[in-house]
């Protein structure tokens, strides 16, 4: 049996879903690829990967691939026999019509050229494993249609890939082998850990050549991987982890005078604000908190019925998280990483007294109709506010005007990249390259290590199963 596994990844970015599958112990991470030049040059500094721009050899390997994925020959690589292929490629340029019944069963589908050269590389490669992640959305496009052959697409590739490579060319010299789904769903970040309300679709494919003799299998590992990916296991996908907690590097019962300290600048700012929103919030919410950390936490997360056994563990639980993510005992704000990533950005003075009257949770609505008002905003992510007791929206990765993500203390602004990087729960060793829109960029499109870490752990789970 096969003590370490191969992967083979495209579409990149910093390298978010392959340092999490680094991190398991279980893989070596061989290639890597994306069209970004500051998301090459991090990956290429992280993983000791040598950064191509032409085809690139046996020899090269690790590397990293700078440039259009269409101009990879994988034929080149096809010796080197992956045991894992992943990736995320966009599909917004993927469309499923349906039309004339005499077409298709009516049915017209217009793939996109990205998700195309993934199917490619699996032709090509033909790994045992691939891990196809992309944006929940893609669940409900072309009402489901998408999805649904998307899905038939690898359990019939042998069927499918005369179609697709009319798309993409570059014949193969192989007979493609079909794959089964052995997982396909959303994946919820906070239930892995990841103090982030964040979720992703995962697909994950074992080709169905190796399970011929071991058919039995295929049941409980399926239920395996489920579980795996739920935190069925992990008292942390009823008591997730949180930005208070990350960002101070202990769990929360030893941060009781912090959080007391954070939520009590907040008094009296309805009164301030004066709107009916305001005074609303101070009725509803304000008046609610009891200011003990741990009671307010169970409140705002919804969780009922926790006896003081299971609330004592789970707190264990996160201790060994923040240990398992290097934050334990490291603040965030103590530290000063080389590629400048903990800078506090310098933001107006009239930003930061709109963000002084926003309590945690909360966003730019809580000043409308006051002098702090902003004009014209209509998405709830605007100068909005992480709370420090409850999973942080989706860090994202572009966008202006009060996009950037705003700190739970009253007197910061937006978060620093570092500070997003730990919501991502990327290690604090993590380098990144570029200019400080490129690494917010990098941060906001990457799937959370943690998360992929528990993925490639479920990955390995299968291949140790077949081998």
């Amino acid at each position: 049996m096969k003590e370490r596994y191969s992967l083979f990844s495209l579409f990149s970015g910093a390298g978010g879903l392959d340092l999490g599958f680094k991190l398991t112990g279980s893989f070596d991470i061989n290639f890597g690829s994306d069209i970004l030049v500051s998301a090459v040059e991090t990956y290429s500094h992280n993983f000791g990967a040598k950064l191509v721009t032409n085809q690139p050899e046996t020899s090269d390997i690790p590397s990293v691939f700078l440039g259009d994925v269409a101009k990879l020959d994988f034929n080149n690589l096809k010796d080197l026999e992956f045991d894992v292929i992943s990736g995320g490629p966009p599909c917004q340029d993927f469309s499923v019509v349906r039309g004339p019944q005499v077409e298709r069963s009516g049915i017209d589908v217009s793939r996109g050229k990205l998700y195309s050269h993934f199917i490619r590389a699996l032709i090509h490669l033909q790994p045992r494993v691939f891990v196809f992640e992309n944006v929940p959305g893609l669940m409900s496009a072309n009402n489901g249609e998408a999805y649904k052959v998307i899905l038939e697409d690898f359990s019939a590739l042998n069927i499918r890939w005369s179609e697709i490579r009319k798309l993409v060319g570059n014949s193969s010299r192989v007979t493609p082998q079909d794959y089964e789904i052995i997982y396909s769903g959303l994946v919820d970040a906070s239930k892995l850990g990841v103090p982030q309300a964040r979720k992703r679709l995962i697909i994950i494919g074992l080709r169905k050549d190796i399970l011929q003799s071991i058919w039995w299998k295929v049941k409980p590992l399926k239920e395996k991987v489920t579980n795996t990916l739920y935190g069925k296991n992990r008292l942390v996908s009823k008591y997730p982890l949180t930005p208070l907690e990350v960002f101070e590097g202990k769990p929360l019962p030893d941060l009781q005078s912090r959080y007391a300290e954070v939520m009590k600048d907040y008094d009296g700012v309805a009164e301030e604000v004066g709107t009916p929103k305001s005074l609303e919030w101070k009725q509803n919410k304000w008046e609610k908190l009891t200011f003990d950390v741990v009671k307010d936490y169970l409140s705002l997360n919804g969780i009922e019925h926790a006896n003081e056994t299971e609330i004592n563990e789970a707190f264990k639980e996160h201790e060994e998280l923040l240990k398992e993510l290097g934050y334990y005992g490291v603040k965030v704000s103590d530290i000063n990483p080389l590629d400048g990533s903990n800078k506090v950005p310098k933001e107006s003075q009239g930003v930061l007294e709109r963000m002084k009257r926003i309590p945690p949770d909360e966003n730019h609505e809580f000043v409308r109709g006051t002098i702090w008002e902003v004009e014209g905003r209509g998405m709830s992510l605007i100068y909005r506010r992480i709370h420090p007791l409850k999973p942080s929206y989706t860090v994202v990765a572009y966008g202006g005007g009060g996009t950037w993500g705003y700190h739970y203390v009253s007197k910061r602004g937006m978060l620093t990249n570092r500070e997003r990087a730990r919501i991502q729960t990327f290690p604090d060793s993590f380098y990144f390259k570029g200019s400080w829109s490129q690494v917010r960029a990098q941060i906001g499109e990457a799937v959370p290590p943690l998360m992929a870490k528990r993925i490639g752990e479920a990955v390995a789970s299968i291949l140790r199963e077949v081998s």
